[in-house]
């Protein structure tokens, strides 16, 4: 009997991807016939680089010796099929106007599925969130401004993580199975063998001193959402840490405190139901001969097939915050949460109610199902194919049709929405509109921390 007939999912995750489809795969295929098992569902944490042809190419922001097409087009062409379901966020080397195209997410390829620049979704009864690109925090607090064809500023912060999607996933109030990121989140490195990783890459010893190293927001969405599992990439090293999360969950009792110290907790909504009292991390190299780059582990579901469905409440929480998306350059001030009273009709809490639920399953007539709808947008690549300017952007029918379906504004490309004046009204100038500090494991303050300008690593293992 295969997992999902037991009712358990088996799932394998890849670090980084760096377009090399076809050796996952083949990886994939060798474990499974060595241990007698067949995997459900393929996660990959970023760097995936879905370049369709060279003018998607020149929109991939990376060190020239790393620019080269990879084998994604032959999948996107038809020409190859993965094998498994394939679910990716993105990361800091990728195709960013093939992504743009699927801000909400959606087919890349036959079976091969982005999860938008923030999503969550539901396959075999197994609920998986993440969130695409790194953080900077030059841009967090920006709107997507930035449209192919890019200039090369813009080529790269159009893979920044953004505060709109950080605040959209801090709305979930119901558990989440598995989440996926491609940096790491702030402080991480100091709940599993912090020794051990320096030994592999020591060049991070000031940061993991100084408490720079990862993500500020994705420290926040880990007390926030509190998943059972959290994969991420990016430093192209395997390592796992345990975070135990100190607050209680409504109605139950604290966590015992970590054996390494646990992070001090951020406040949270005191009608969360996240109950999860730990979250184990696991960070995978990237693929390559001998390197750790995938790991399989099971987990349970409901015993459905493994079928990519919507998920309800993430539905739900889109349509009551798209009115706080926005295009422009300005910053979108989203807190303090007086800010989004101002923007919302008095709202703060967007954490989905009973008939807004309700009002996502009627949109599709109760059935969840993603539908098979991936279409070519752009001509595939082909052997000795001239080198290409960058594209000029072009909407894709997938997102065409989500939007239909979930009732989103049709002319949210062109969305200015919130933007200086708002903040004007509130009296606060936007230079006051931070980032909130996260509690380090000694208990002290750490302030977010800008990260270099020059954000292409050399991580040494090239």
């Amino acid at each position: 009997a295969t997992a999902t007939t037991l009712g358990a999912m088996l799932i394998a995750v890849e670090g980084c991807c760096h377009g090399e489809l076809d050796s996952i795969y083949s990886s994939i295929a060798v474990t499974e016939q060595r241990h007698g098992v067949k995997v459900d569902v393929l996660l990959i944490c970023g760097d995936f680089q879905a370049v369709r042809n060279q003018a998607d190419l020149a929109t991939m922001a990376c060190p020239a010796k790393y620019r080269s097409m990879q084998g994604f087009y032959r999948y996107y062409s038809g020409e190859k099929v993965a094998p498994v379901l394939t679910i990716f966020v993105g990361g800091n080397h990728e195709a960013a106007s093939h992504l743009w195209e699927l801000y909400y997410g959606g087919w890349v390829a036959p079976n091969i599925y982005f999860l938008g620049y923030a999503g969550v979704v539901n396959v075999g009864g197994v609920r998986i969130g993440g969130l695409s690109g790194i953080y900077n925090a030059r841009h967090y607090d920006l709107g997507h401004y930035e449209i192919p064809p890019y200039n090369d500023s813009d080529m790269r912060s159009a893979y920044h993580v953004r505060r709109l999607e950080v605040f959209r996933l801090s709305q979930l109030r119901t558990r989440l199975d598995v989440f996926l990121s491609h940096d790491w989140p702030q402080h991480i490195a100091r709940h599993g063998d912090t020794n051990a990783l320096l030994r592999k890459k020591s060049f991070l010893r000031d940061e993991v001193a100084s408490g720079s190293l990862g993500s500020p927001p994705n420290a926040i969405l880990l007390r926030e959402l509190r998943p059972t599992y959290w994969f991420a990439a990016h430093l192209h090293v395997k390592f796992a840490a345990l975070v135990v999360h100190n607050t209680p969950p409504p109605g139950g009792q604290p966590a015992p405190p970590s054996a390494a110290g646990g992070l001090e907790p951020c406040s949270t909504s005191p009608a969360t139901v996240k109950a999860n009292p730990a979250t184990r991390f696991l960070s995978l190299d990237k693929c390559l001969p001998n390197r750790d780059f995938l790991q399989l582990f099971r987990i349970d579901g409901d015993g459905s097939p493994p079928v990519l469905k919507y998920d309800p409440e993430w539905i739900a929480v889109l349509r009551s915050t798209a009115h706080l998306f926005t295009i422009s350059r300005s910053r979108l001030p989203l807190e303090p949460p007086s800010l989004v009273a101002a923007l919302s009709g008095g709202r703060t809490d967007f954490a989905p109610q009973p008939a807004e639920l309700q009002a996502v399953f009627d949109a599709v007539g109760g059935d969840l199902t993603v539908p098979l709808n991936f279409s070519v947008t752009a001509a595939p690549h082909y052997p000795g194919e001239p080198i290409a300017g960058q594209p000029c952007f072009r909407e894709s029918p997938q997102t065409q049709e989500f939007v239909r379906t979930f009732s989103l504004p049709p002319d949210w490309r062109t969305q200015q929405s919130a933007t200086a004046h708002e903040a004007e009204a509130q009296s606060m100038p936007l230079n006051a509109v931070q980032l909130p500090a996260v509690w380090g494991a000694s208990g002290g303050m750490f302030a977010p921390m800008p990260v270099p300008m020059d954000e292409e690593i050399d991580l040494g293992d090239d």
